[in-house]
Order: structure tokens, then sequence, then C-alpha cells
């Protein structure tokens, strides 16, 4: 039976944390275990954890929040033996169905590096986690919070494909949920710890195409996603702060690749 290892980030989560667990503990096909990696919350998040925690969970208490990379980072260090690795934030819910997809499409798919689900709010109501690379220009508009200028820059981010194909090669996944194979994580290594909040999807992502890795969006895989954006709520926050302090980085580091990654796109 093959192994996945689910690293889940909490923070403040007590409304999402108990229906996240517990769907990774419904499935069955795989043997499952679980690092929740806490950053420090302050309501009710450790106590519910403890209340579903078994040997299958690893609780990880932090003292402080110390974002996204940093946190994740302890939980992966902690796997010893996997076959894969599921990123996962704590305001999801999966199924069996959708890992299975994923998993099988890894396995016959070497020259694939990570892959990601469709999401679906609570509600019902579609998300778009696949993205193109960002630019200053797109973030900045999405920065803004006025309609107009959002629109503009999800125009920028989208692709604009009328009909999806079952496996889609993006720039990047959005890493609310991502699996990739434990050798896969080896090869790429940790999560940027120079990145506090975001973007280090983006540049994770990066890093699997610059090693020549594809990074894909499998439709059939659906998962449930409450898609907390925080840095959309005000223009001058922490959160705007440090994501772009994030992207500034990321595009200084892969400034040469990304040059050559987007000749190439416009050649094909």
């Amino acid at each position: 039976m093959k192994k996945i290892s689910f690293i889940v980030l909490s923070y403040n989560s007590e409304k999402y944390i108990e229906d996240c667990l517990e769907s990774i503990l419904k499935i069955e096909k795989y043997k499952v275990h679980i690092y929740v990696i806490d950053n420090g919350s302050k309501d009710s998040s450790i106590e519910i954890i403890n209340k579903i925690k078994n040997e299958q969970i690893t609780l990880i208490k932090l003292e402080k929040n110390y974002g996204t990379t940093i946190s994740r980072n302890k939980g992966l260090h902690l796997i010893k033996e996997t076959d894969f690795i599921c990123i996962l934030d704590s305001d999801t819910i999966i199924n069996e169905k959708a890992i299975e997809i994923m998993v099988n499409y890894l396995d016959k798919h070497e020259n694939v590096g990570i892959t990601g689900p469709s999401m679906r709010g609570k509600d019902g109501t579609k998300q778009i986690p696949y993205r193109k690379f960002p630019t200053w220009k797109l973030k900045i508009y999405k920065a803004i919070p006025i309609k107009y200028f959002n629109n503009k820059g999800e125009l920028l981010e989208k692709y604009q494909i009328k009909e999806l194909p079952e496996d889609f090669e993006c720039d990047y996944i959005i890493s609310a949920c991502w699996i990739m194979r434990f050798n896969t994580y080896k090869r790429l290594g940790d999560l940027d710890e120079k990145i506090f909040y975001s973007p280090e999807d983006v540049e994770y992502c990066m890093r699997a195409w610059q090693q020549g890795l594809k990074v894909v969006h499998l439709k059939n895989a659906e998962i449930i996603h409450y898609y907390q954006r925080i840095s959309k709520k005000k223009l001058i926050s922490k959160a705007n702060y440090t994501h772009l302090l994030g992207l500034h980085y990321v595009l200084k580091k892969y400034k040469k690749f990304l040059k050559a990654y987007r000749n190439g796109k416009e050649e094909k």
C-alpha cells in the first residue's frame, strides 16, 4: 500500500480544521500520515486537533506565526519514508477519488513534478487554482481593492481557454493542494524560507519548471476549498506588504529563467 504524507498548515482555523482532517482520515486506499503544523493559533484550533488526534496525526505546535514556508518545512523535515507528499491548507475538504486521480497521474508521468486539483467553494462556486506566473502589473492591479482593477489583473493572470483539458500544463498552481512524489521534494528541496507568506507557491513551481519538471492541473480531481484571500481585503495591510516583498524577491531570483521560459512559450 502506497503512503501519502500530508502537510497541513493551521492558523486560527477552528472553522475548518476538523472537516479537513476528517476528510483525510477517510482515505482507505493509501496509508496516510498527517503532519499538522499550527502557527501559534489563538483560537480553539489546538483543542480541536487534539480531540481528533490519533496515531496517524503528528501535531507540531509553534509559538507564533512563522508564515507558510518555515512552518511547512518543519513538517517536511519529519518525513523519513513515504511515496507522495500532499501540501494542504486547513480550509480544504479532500476526497479519495481526487487523491487517486493525482497519484495515478504522477505514477504514469515521470516528467511531472507537481499536480493540483480543481477547486470549488462549499457553495459550489468554481475557483481557478491554475495561474500564469505573476508580473508587477497584474499584482498591483489585483492588490487594489477596486473591482475594475481586480478584473484587469485577473484577466492578465488567467488562461483564456474555452475548454479546459483533463490535464492542463500551467505555470503554477496555488498551494492550497499539491501532490508530488517524495523524490520530487528531495530533488527540489525545501520551500524558500526567504518568503514569509506568499508567493511561495509561485517560487516552488518556477523551481520545478526550471529543473525540467512540469506542473499540471487535473480537472477531474476536485476538492472543496473555502479560499480565504487575506491579501485582497485591503490595499495597505501587512499581508499585502509581505506579499509584495516576496514577489520582488521571486521575480529577481528567477529573472533569467522567466525570460527564457516566456520566450519558449511564445515560440510554441
